[in-house]
C-alpha cells in the first residue's frame, strides 16, 4: 500500500474517532462529568443501526437516523433518572458507576443478540472504489471522510455562530459563570448528551466495517476514545477533530509496519503530550 493510501485509511478510521468522540469531548468539558460510558451508547448505536437494516431492511441513511434518535433517546432518560444524581459525587463515584454500566451493557447485548462481530450491509453505491486521479481507493472510506469533514464544519459553525454554542462555550469555560448568567446548564447538559450520544450512535454504526463492532467495543476502543478527547482539549470540536486524524494516521501507520507493538507509540506519544501540555494540544490553560 502506498503512502496516500495508508493516509486515506489513517483518515477515515480518524474519522469515526472524530464522530465517536466529539460528543464526550463536550459533555465532559461541560459538566466535568467523567463518562466512562460513552463507547456503551455507541456500540448500542451501532447495533441499532446493522440490525435495523439486517431485520427490517432499512437503507443505510434511515437506519443511521434511527440509531442516532435511538441512543439520544436513551441518554435523555439515563442522564435524567441516573447521571444527574452523580453530578456533585466524586470522580472515584462517577468512574464505578459508568464502567459499571458498560459492563452491564455489555452483559446484555452478549445475551440478547450473542458475541459475534457485527457486519453492516452498504449500499451498492458505498461498494467498490472511486477514481480519484491519481488513485482508486475505497468508496466507503471517502464517504466517511467526507461525511466527518462535513460534521465538523457543521459543529464548528454551530459552535461559533449560534446562540445556543455560544452558550455552550461559556459553560464549558466557566459553569458556575454562565449559570449565574441565567444560562439553563442543566438542560443544555441534557441536550448536549443526547446530541453527542447520538453522534457516537453514527460513528459506531458507520465504523462498523472498520473498527468491527461487538459486544467488547465499549472496552476495546474507550482507550482511544479518552485519548483523542485529552489530545484534542475538552469541549474543542476542532481540536477532536485534527486529534482525531493524528491518531488515526499515526494507529494505522504504525499498526501497518509494527502489527504487534504500534499501539504502544500512540500510548507513549499520548503520556509525553499530556506531560508537556496537559490541557491537550487546543484545550485552554486553567486560569
Amino acid at each position: 500500500m502506498d503512502l496516500t493510501g495508508i493516509l486515506l485509511g489513517g483518515a477515515a478510521a480518524g474519522m469515526v474517532l472524530f464522530v465517536v468522540s466529539v460528543g464526550l469531548s463536550v459533555t465532559m468539558g461541560l459538566m466535568g462529568f467523567v463518562n466512562l460510558a460513552h463507547g456503551a451508547f455507541a456500540m448500542l448505536g451501532g447495533y441499532a443501526i446493522v440490525l435495523s437494516m439486517k431485520h427490517w431492511g432499512l437503507p443505510f441513511p434511515a437506519a443511521l437516523a434511527l440509531g442516532f434518535a435511538a441512543v439520544a433517546a436513551l441518554a435523555v432518560v439515563l442522564e435524567r433518572t441516573l447521571y444527574a444524581r452523580l453530578y456533585r459525587a466524586s470522580e472515584l463515584d462517577q468512574v464505578l458507576f459508568t464502567i459499571g454500566l458498560v459492563f452491564v451493557t455489555i452483559a446484555l447485548v452478549t445475551l440478547t443478540v450473542g458475541p459475534e462481530t457485527q457486519t453492516v450491509l452498504l449500499p451498492e453505491w458505498l461498494r467498490g472504489q472511486t477514481d480519484l486521479g491519481f488513485l482508486r481507493y475505497r468508496s466507503y472510506s471517502l464517504a466517511i471522510i467526507a461525511f466527518g469533514v462535513a460534521l465538523m464544519l457543521a459543529l464548528w459553525l454551530g459552535f461559533e455562530r449560534t446562540q445556543l454554542g455560544a452558550r455552550i462555550r461559556a459553560a464549558v469555560d466557566n459553569r458556575r459563570m454562565a449559570a449565574s448568567l441565567g444560562v439553563d446548564v442543566g438542560r443544555l447538559f441534557t441536550a448536549t448528551f443526547a446530541v453527542g450520544s447520538g453522534l457516537a450512535a453514527m460513528g459506531a454504526g458507520l465504523g462498523a466495517e472498520i473498527l468491527g463492532l461487538d459486544p467488547q467495543y465499549p472496552l476495546r476502543y474507550l482507550a482511544y476514545f479518552l485519548i483523542v478527547v485529552a489530545v484534542g482539549g475538552l469541549g474543542r470540536v476542532h481540536g477532536v477533530f485534527f486529534a482525531a486524524i493524528l491518531i488515526g494516521v499515526l494507529d494505522f501507520v504504525l499498526k501497518f509496519h509494527f502489527p504487534k507493538g504500534g499501539t504502544m507509540f500512540i500510548y507513549a506519544l499520548t503520556l509525553a503530550l499530556l506531560l508537556a501540555r496537559p490541557q491537550g494540544l487546543f484545550g485552554r490553560k486553567a486560569a
